[in-house]
């Protein structure tokens, strides 16, 4: 596998701020980001990704009760050039963009920490997302669907725009990645309650793009863990640390 090279001015943001209350409710300890899918980490598993396609620079949120992740951090992510927020926000939309304010001046690369998928299916999204046009705003797409609550998009096959977003149903879900150039998308002039919400608003007021990745594993749950597992996301498509 090689490195990114079309835009080699990359930078990456992780949001690992969420709770994880359906994971505690299955007994996990650990904050969401430090829960373990194949005997490693979410965080992890997510660093790997980025590595896999030469990102270095990288911006990571995790919420104030986070400290178990953020000594993990400070352990094992030396090799990066790492912007660490520790802060609890109201809501996604404002992980989001907080994240999204400290990557500035070049295309960037965020994802959510609970999107598990194998290394390689990352690397081609980023390599995709490359060749779309400058400007472009990029979202990953998977028609894996095993969410109590998943945002379905309609991707038009035809030139790879998202025509709709939210509602109950669609061609497919979101799948945790998101594109952004270095002209970022014009700002709404009222915030949103969630994530979802903005990206709704984005695809009506601007062109946004599809990727379709062939499965992405949401690890909200026990049993989407036992389902990341037992794929073998980890042995195939480029994963090959244990």
């Amino acid at each position: 596998m090689t490195e990114i090279s079309a835009r080699p001015i990359l930078q990456g943001g992780i949001i690992a701020a969420g709770e994880g209350s359906r994971l505690r409710a299955d007994g996990y300890r650990v904050s969401k980001p430090m829960v373990p899918v194949a005997g490693r980490p979410l965080i992890d598993l997510a660093l790997d990704r980025f590595r896999a396609v030469g990102i270095r620079q990288l911006t990571i949120i995790i919420n104030d009760t986070s400290d178990d992740c953020r000594q993990w951090l400070l352990d094992h992510a030396e090799d990066f050039d790492l912007d660490m927020i520790v802060r609890t926000t109201p809501s996604s939309y404002a992980s989001f963009q907080l994240v999204v304010s400290r990557l500035a001046r070049a295309p960037a690369l965020i994802t959510t920490v609970d999107a598990i998928m194998p290394i390689n299916d990352f690397h081609t999204f980023v390599e995709s997302a490359t060749r779309l046009a400058k400007n472009a705003v990029v979202l990953g797409l998977t028609d894996y669907v095993d969410d109590e609550n998943p945002l379905w998009a309609t991707l038009d096959a035809a030139d790879g725009r998202i025509r709709k977003l939210g509602g109950n149903g669609g061609s497919h879900v979101t799948a945790g990645l998101y594109w952004l150039p270095t002209q970022r998308p014009a700002e709404p002039k009222a915030g949103f309650a969630r994530l979802r919400d903005y990206l709704g608003w984005l695809v009506e007021h601007q062109p946004v793009y599809g990727i379709v990745l062939p499965r992405v594993f949401d690890i909200d749950r026990a049993q989407d863990i036992a389902a990341a597992e037992l794929s073998g996301f980890d042995r195939e498509r480029g994963n090959t640390r244990a």
